[in-house]
């Protein structure tokens, strides 16, 4: 009598093996990890045992399958520049099918008509009005695109004016790719983040952050007491929805590294992986 117990389909030599090349990763990955933290400004200030181990099993084991990593932070805390620069860092050709970002800057509502109603942003402002709340911005949208990515779908993302407030649907066409990476102040909201596969957030100290942060409010048409009012917004928004969500990262990013340390730790990465065959 043959005796199943379901793993009729189960390889042990080749289980076997990739256990021993997912070891052989989470050991490389541990070994960069510590010689990044003698650095005076290491790109890792957090991570989990947890999220190395799922890496390098998906890379053995579901090297096929959507990868979606979450990338959140404060309002200037460099979300954007960090995922520009790992791109940039990773990527040397434009490959269809490596990789695609979905920005939640672009699934800002359409507040047009309010701000042309109060005639400037220090009216809007005074009426309590929030660009930086979850309402402010079409989660529930954003959500139905990063799982029709997910799951082999192209979406058509909306494009969102800084200074009009005007959002315009359908713009720019998102392909399917090994990896999605979704930026942003509220992509690990607790209506978004039960998506994600990492979860990652990007932390930059609040002087730095404040400094960034007017810098760009001009560019964005707000100065005076628009900015000031908006910042102090800000401030308040970050303590109540974002701040929290640090707590619920798989790894916490330093956001004052620059992109020459982010393309040497990549590297340096690539280099010894390569050295592992999987």
């Amino acid at each position: 009598m043959t005796l199943d117990f379901g793993m009729g389909s189960y390889d042990y030599y080749n289980g076997r093996r990739n256990m021993e090349v997912i070891a052989k990763i989470v050991n490389t990955l541990k070994e960069i990890l510590e010689e990044d933290s003698k650095q005076v400004q290491p790109l890792f200030l957090k991570i989990s045992d947890n999220v190395i181990f799922n890496i390098a099993r998906m890379a053995v084991q579901e090297h096929k399958k959507t990868f979606l990593i979450g990338i959140t932070g404060e309002s200037a805390s460099g979300k954007t520049v960090f995922v520009d620069n790992t791109i940039k860092a990773c990527i040397k050709k434009e490959n269809e099918g490596i990789y695609t970002v979905i920005r939640c800057d672009d699934y800002y509502k359409d507040t047009s008509k309010e701000l042309k109603e109060a005639g400037s942003y220090e009216a809007l402002f005074k009426t309590g009005f929030s660009f930086d709340t979850p309402d402010a911005i079409d989660l529930d949208l954003m959500k139905k695109h990063l799982v029709a990515l997910k799951n082999g779908e192209t979406v058509y993302s909306p494009q969102y004016d800084f200074v009009t407030c005007e959002s315009k649907p359908n713009m720019e066409k998102k392909t399917p790719a090994r990896v999605i990476l979704n930026e942003g102040l509220y992509v690990l909201n607790e209506s978004v983040r039960d998506v994600m596969d990492v979860k990652v957030y990007v932390f930059t100290p609040l002087e730095v952050l404040k400094e960034r942060w007017y810098k760009r409010a001009a560019i964005r048409g707000k100065v005076g007491e628009a900015a000031d009012l908006q910042f102090a917004d800000v401030n308040k928004t970050a303590q109540q929805y974002i701040r929290p969500t640090y707590q619920l990262a798989d790894a916490v990013i330093n956001g004052l590294v620059s992109q020459e340390y982010i393309q040497e730790i990549t590297d340096k990465i690539l280099q010894r992986l390569r050295a592992i065959e999987f």
